[in-house]
């Protein structure tokens, strides 16, 4: 599978670009998955629910099925999961887009950059720590030799990511 990574600080716009993207590259006729790596912890089980009750039992899987959705719930308490071990739990896809794991795996790319102000903070940009950044998409002038995509141009991020990929062509 094909994957691009986007990157940057907290309130950068990662979350409005990717479900930007998503409806475009759906346009197109690519089938497309996600993964967010999210810091803080999250649960999708509530106390008291059955699923809940598994794994409050011990349960290192819980697998939560309805007709039209299902989900995998994984304890990982001795480590965390790699992103590695993440995209291989995926069913195939076109395109895979991946949220945050900044300092994990060797996918490319996209630096997000808003201008900085009061959702956006002054911060370090993260190339050239980070060798795997192909691109950033900002909000403003950036100073680089990397491509600089306008954060408010979802198609012409869509056609650089499916040229770099080199991603099927269009469906129709």
């Amino acid at each position: 599978m094909k994957a691009i990574g986007f990157i940057g600080y907290s309130n950068s716009g990662k979350t409005t670009l990717i479900e930007k993207l998503i409806p475009i590259f759906r346009a197109r006729g690519l089938r497309v998955s996600a993964i967010k790596n999210a810091h803080h912890g999250f649960d999708m089980d509530r106390p008291g629910k059955d699923s809940f009750r598994y794994r409050d039992a011990g349960a290192e899987q819980v697998l939560i099925a309805t007709a039209a959705r299902w989900a995998l719930l994984t304890e990982t308490p001795q480590r965390s999961a790699t992103l590695d071990e993440l995209l291989d739990q995926l069913a195939p896809s076109d395109l895979v887009i991946v949220e945050g794991f900044k300092s994990e795996g060797a996918i490319p790319r996209i630096e997000v950059r808003r201008l900085p102000g009061l959702t956006s903070p002054s911060e370090p940009p993260i190339f050239p720590r980070d060798a795997n950044v192909v691109a950033l998409a900002a909000d403003h002038p950036v100073e680089t030799l990397l491509p600089v995509l306008d954060l408010n141009d979802p198609d012409k991020i869509v056609s650089f990511i499916t040229t770099m990929l080199q991603l099927p062509a269009p469906r129709v």
